[in-house]
């Protein structure tokens, strides 16, 4: 049986015909799936580009392959091309496909009332909030708000009709999200499965598991310990794309420990269209030697030296699921300060944790931890010792059943209607 997964993310396709990706999602990340499934067909968008880069990495080859929807960026161009989408998406079901969606995706909501329709059973990864993604200042758009009640609301109905739930958080998302009975967790064979899914209260098969995937290489041996550093240094990485991250509230965090006539470095790592926007608010605050924007560097030996040359890690978002960048910090002993939204407090100690969109908050935070150079230590320890749970054979076991559990169940209602799965 071969696995259709839909995702909300921009590719790129070149002349050749080849998919490629600067981030997420190259080909090594779909053997998760194939360690259960036949083969994955993914569906998304790609943007046609003439070349790329040593920096994009190839996206399809053995058992992965792509179905392209047409291209469109924001709500407007989605808009004029939404028929030809949504055909798009439709077409490309197979009759004995498992369907899996990464959500929230317009594509996604595109396709799912087609399966509604039939009944047909389906999994989703919750990866994400919308209605955090949509919050005042995470997107500057004059239908902000139209487009946040719509979006949570299609969240909610598409976990509330799903068969199997898996969520990054443990408990954040839930709450929000809930599938129709709260979750009903399982490992059952294919007889059980006909009363479990056709029953007259049904059951849904839920779990939480990160979709990150750190490697031996991203821990550090042992927690850091530290004393006064002379000119402490802050990092933070993530897209400039969106002001989802909260690099605004950073920024004039920044400006405040500067008028304190405090010492801190910040390097910031990352790129995008609000980039230029965001040099400016620095520079009009009087920040230029104080905050230095790196650019997108390769994920790997590049970001990790950030990291470890870094006193502490700073992540204000105003929305999250379950950040990788603060994973990658904690796996190398890196202390981290974040905003308490999504599943970060999951992952960080309360203490370490300040409300989104305050700079004044952020600051004093800041201030606090650098100036405790014990504090910062017991940290690096507590934050290390956190990241083990995000190692590869952890996240596998869960996410293996998950699978099963899907491929179980399409196959349980393709035989209730006489189909046999390939």
């Amino acid at each position: 049986m071969k696995l259709l997964i839909t995702l909300d993310f921009r590719f790129t396709r070149t002349p050749d015909g080849q998919l490629w990706t600067r981030t997420s999602y190259s080909r090594p990340f779909w053997d998760r799936y194939l360690n259960v499934f036949d083969g994955v067909r993914v569906v998304a968008r790609a943007e046609h580009k003439p070349a790329v880069d040593h920096r994009y990495r190839g996206v399809v080859g053995a058992g992965v392959e792509f179905i392209e929807v047409p291209y469109y960026l924001g709500p407007w161009q989605y808009a004029k091309v939404r028929g030809r989408v949504r055909a798009a998406v439709r077409s490309a079901l197979s009759p004995d496909d498992a369907v899996l969606c990464r959500v929230g995706s317009r594509v996604a909501t595109d396709l799912l009332p087609l399966l509604w329709k039939h009944g047909r059973p389906y999994g989703l990864e919750v990866v994400g909030d919308p209605h955090e993604a949509f919050a005042p200042g995470a997107v500057k758009h004059p239908l902000r708000p139209f487009f946040r009640y719509l979006s949570t609301r299609a969240l909610k109905e598409q976990c509330a009709r799903a068969a199997a739930v898996s969520y990054v958080t443990e408990r954040a998302l839930q709450r929000h999200y809930p599938t129709r009975d709260h979750g009903f967790a399982v490992g059952v064979s294919d007889a059980d499965l006909q009363e479990t899914y056709f029953s007259s209260v049904p059951r849904v098969f839920t779990t939480n598991y990160s979709s990150t995937d750190l490697s031996v290489d991203d821990y550090a041996p042992g927690p850091k310990k530290y004393t006064s550093p002379i000119r402490p240094r802050l990092v933070f990485v993530g897209s400039l794309e969106q002001m989802y991250k909260g690099q605004d509230v950073l920024i004039r965090a920044m400006s405040l420990l500067c008028r304190r006539a405090f010492p801190v470095e910040l390097r910031m790592i990352g790129d995008g269209r609000h980039r230029s926007e965001l040099e400016g608010l620095a520079q009009s605050l009087s920040l230029n030697g104080a905050v230095k924007f790196l650019g997108e560097l390769p994920a790997g030996i590049a970001v990790r030296s950030e990291l470890d040359n870094a006193s502490l890690m700073v992540l204000p978002s105003r929305t999250e699921g379950l950040p990788r960048v603060v994973m990658e910090a904690m796996a190398r002993g890196l202390p981290c300060i974040a905003s308490r939204v999504g599943g970060i407090p999951e992952l960080l100690h309360a203490d370490d944790l300040v409300p989104a969109n305050d700079p004044q908050a952020l600051a004093d935070k800041i201030q606090e931890v650098i100036c405790n150079s014990s504090r910062l230590s017991q940290m690096s320890a507590r934050n290390l010792q956190k990241a083990q749970e995000f190692r590869p054979e952890v996240l596998e076991k869960k996410r293996t059943e998950f699978y099963e559990f899907l491929c179980d169940v399409t196959k349980v209602w393709l035989s209730s209607r006489g189909q046999v799965a390939a």
